[in-house]
Formats: C-alpha cells, sequence, structure tokens
C-alpha cells in the first residue's frame, strides 16, 4: 500500500512531458511550422493575384465554417471584392492589412499563411489564447487592381495610403469603415520597401523595418503608440535571430495622409511592417518566413500579455533605414574605360527593381537591374560585392558572347559603363601578350 502511494505521488509530481506548451515557438522552430502549412503550389508573392486570395479565403472558409467569418466589405475600383476575414472570440480586436500598394505583396502570402496555421494548429495552447483572448480581423489584399497591375497606386492612378483623409478611392473607404465599425486596440500595416534600404550606416540590408507610427508633428507618445512600440520590440527580438543585423526601424515622420499615421489617432495604433531586401538570387521564402514569424510572434505576445512587459528600448535602439544605403550588385575597385579613352578604378552600384511580365504563357517575375551609381562607393553596402581588382568593367556589346571568349577592344572609350544603362556587363581580364586583347570572366545579365 505504502508503496502504490508513494508511486502515485511520484507520477503527481513528474511533468508530463507530451503536453503541449502555451509558449509560442522559437523563431527557428516557427520557420519550420511555417514550412507545413505554406502551399508549394502558391505563385511567388509578386505573381499572387486577387483570384489567388479570393480562393483561398474561401476555401478556408469552407474548410473551418466555425472559425472563419468571411465577409466582403466593399469592391475595388474595377468591382473586385474586398474581403475581410474575421476569427476568434476574444473581447479585443486587431486589425491587419495588407498591399495597400499593388506591388508590395510580400505580407499578403504571410497572412494567408499564418490563417492556415491556425486552422491547421488551433488546438495548440499557444494558438488557442489567442483566439480566445482576441478577435483577429483581416484584410489581405486592400488593393487588388494595383496587383493585377504589379503597380502601387489603385486603378484611378491615386495611392491608396495616402487618401485617409480625403477618402477619394474606394478601396480606403472601405478599410477606413471597417475601423470605425471594429474600433481595434491596434492595427498592423504591412509593406515592402524598396531593395535599396539599409540599416542605418551598417551596409546590410534592411529586410524588415519596423515603426509605431506618429499621431503628430512632435511625433509624441500615448498609451497606444507605446503600445505599438513594445510589439514591435517583440518582433525585433524575434527576428534578429534568423536575420542578424538586418531589422531596421522606419522613419517616424509624421505623415498627414498615411492611414498608419492616422489610424493611430483615431484610436488604433499602428504597427508598420516594411518588407525589404534579402541576400540571395531567391529571397521570398525567406522574407515570407520573417513575416509570418513576426505575425505569430507579435499576435501571441498581444494575447499573452508579453507585449505589455516589453522594453519600449528594444524599439527605440533599432537603427534607422537609410533609403538609399544598399545595391543589389557591387563592382568593388574595377578599371573602367574613360570617355576620353583613359582608364580609372572605380566602383559600379548596380540596383534591382522587380516587374511582372507576360512571358507568353502568363505573368512571370522579372529582375530588372541598371547602373544606378558610380565612383567611391564605400560608404554603400550590397547584397552581393564582386572584387574588380585587375579587371575592367564595359558594357556587353552583344548577347551571344560567353565567359572565356577573347575580346578585342582598339576604341575603349566606346566600351565606357553609363549612369542609367541596363546592367548588362562583362568582367574583362586584360591578356598579358596581346595589348587591347580581353578574356570575358564573368558576364552579368538582369532583365531589361
Amino acid at each position: 500500500m505504502m508503496t502504490s502511494l508513494i508511486l502515485s505521488a511520484l507520477l503527481a509530481s513528474t511533468p508530463v512531458s507530451s503536453k503541449p506548451s502555451a509558449t509560442v515557438p522559437g523563431p527557428q522552430a516557427l520557420t519550420k511550422l511555417w514550412e507545413q502549412v505554406h502551399s508549394k503550389d502558391f505563385p511567388l508573392p509578386p505573381l499572387v493575384r486577387h483570384a489567388h486570395v479570393e480562393k483561398h479565403l474561401k476555401g478556408l472558409r469552407e474548410k473551418a465554417p466555425k472559425l472563419f467569418q468571411l465577409e466582403v466589405v466593399g469592391h475595388s475600383v474595377e468591382g473586385r471584392a474586398l474581403y475581410h476575414v474575421s476569427l476568434g472570440t476574444g473581447p479585443r480586436h486587431v486589425l491587419l492589412w495588407s498591399q495597400m500598394h499593388g506591388d508590395e505583396p510580400t505580407a499578403t502570402t504571410a497572412l494567408l499563411d499564418f490563417l492556415e496555421y491556425v486552422r491547421t494548429h488551433r488546438e495548440e495552447p499557444w494558438v488557442a489564447r489567442i483566439l480566445s483572448e482576441l478577435t483577429l480581423h483581416a484584410v489581405p489584399l486592400i488593393n487588388p487592381d494595383g496587383a493585377e497591375r504589379h503597380q502601387r497606386r489603385n486603378a484611378q492612378g491615386i495611392d491608396i495610403n495616402r487618401d485617409a483623409l480625403a477618402l477619394q478611392t474606394p478601396e480606403a473607404r472601405t478599410l477606413k469603415a471597417l475601423r470605425d465599425r471594429l474600433q481595434p486596440f491596434i492595427g498592423f500595416n504591412l509593406h515592402n520597401q524598396s531593395w535599396r534600404h539599409a540599416v542605418g550606416n551598417t551596409g546590410r540590408p534592411a529586410s524588415i523595418s519596423l515603426l509605431a507610427a506618429a499621431f503628430d508633428e512632435a511625433r509624441s507618445d500615448n498609451p497606444g503608440r507605446v503600445l505599438a512600440k513594445k510589439v514591435c520590440a517583440v518582433i525585433r527580438d524575434a527576428l534578429e535571430p534568423l536575420a542578424p543585423g538586418q531589422v531596421g526601424r522606419y522613419d517616424d515622420s509624421f505623415e498627414v495622409r498615411a492611414f498608419g499615421d492616422n489610424m493611430t489617432r483615431w484610436g488604433t495604433p499602428s504597427v508598420l511592417i516594411e518588407t525589404g531586401p534579402w541576400p540571395s538570387r531567391t529571397p521570398d521564402a525567406s522574407l515570407v518566413q520573417l513575416n509570418f514569424v513576426a505575425l505569430a510572434t507579435a499576435l501571441d505576445a498581444l494575447a499573452s500579455g508579453k507585449a505589455e512587459k516589453a522594453d519600449v528600448a528594444r524599439y527605440e535602439s533599432i537603427p534607422e533605414n537609410d533609403s538609399s544605403g544598399l545595391v543589389y550588385l557591387m563592382l568593388k575597385g574595377v578599371g573602367l574605360f574613360g570617355a576620353d579613352g583613359k582608364p580609372f578604378t572605380a566602383d559600379v552600384g548596380v540596383t534591382v527593381t522587380r516587374a511582372v511580365r507576360d512571358n507568353g504563357q502568363g505573368p512571370a517575375l522579372a529582375h530588372v537591374g541598371k547602373v544606378d551609381e558610380l565612383g567611391d562607393l564605400r560608404v554603400l553596402g550590397a547584397l552581393e560585392t564582386v572584387d574588380g581588382s585587375g579587371l575592367f568593367a564595359a558594357p556587353l556589346p552583344r548577347p551571344e558572347l560567353r565567359e572565356g571568349d577573347t575580346l578585342h577592344l582598339d576604341k575603349p572609350q566606346q566600351h565606357a559603363v553609363q549612369l542609367g544603362q541596363p546592367a548588362e556587363l562583362m568582367l574583362l581580364r586584360p591578356l598579358e601578350k596581346k595589348a587591347s586583347f580581353y578574356r570575358i570572366e564573368r558576364i552579368i545579365r538582369f532583365d531589361r
């Protein structure tokens, strides 16, 4: 009898290791969980269109009708439905909106992935806590007409994010009306920034930039904005293990027309998440992962109370963005042919923007490169740096040329690299025993 009592006491005092934890998984674990729910058949973010989002949202509703509520809250200029999906039963309402700018798509995919994760893992304690403490409201694609064209503005040619006061776009009126109806206690404004953004003067890419939006010219604090700063601090701490030195702070100058600033002024303090460059030729998966981790961690912190305990200094110490501190490709210390025929040494900076084009089989993603910087570029960072010592850079004269070919350049002034030209370049090594002859060491091509 005594042995049985001792055994029962030991079993009662031993933690059950199989019991799910109420703690949100760590950043690395969250990236693995994202891989489980992200559809491999879903297009790359710049190729996601209204039809994809609509189908996905309706699928969520069909698979879990008791979890997701779906309504059409408005229509775009061209009549595309603006969907509002909501889930959770908590007393505090959170509003998330993405892709106000049609060519800023990364967070749309991350938001859909997060909804799918909630659907398939809603019994996990940390997910269940989000659903019981919060009610989440999302408009995953607020500018579908712009997304269709992969352009910033809507079909009227208006920047929706500068229409918070004039309300001349149906998309802005829809978002404003939804906020007024829900009165959310915090909002998440999800965007992309150009690939020229660096973290301060570090030369590191600003892969994610965070902002607790100001509500007046003085950039004052109130309890709502302080909460937004604390949420940004939580996100910073979650993302830095995945992107060391690649989290920046967005310029917090007050923009009187912008939605994030006015949401904060109207009583919905806004957390801005800007997705930027990533040091890879295939950046999309890593950037969507960062957004997924940011959203999961932030919403858990709001539901669990961790956000209120966060250190504001962790936000305020984030280095501010440099909006022109980065190039995509840097040719460092390369020889160039001058317009006068005399050679000189300089750095060449190539920038890249993304475009969507029809390749005859549907929309396809293009990376358009151009020579954007020339000279002493030591203050700039780069996603890729090439040591140009002992080499010359020149425009690629013919597309059929290949690495290893030999060229005779008897008029070097005709082969000068010019600012603004397409980034179709060759790196040449002079042949010692043949004056004006060069071997092509590398060919650099981007889309026009």
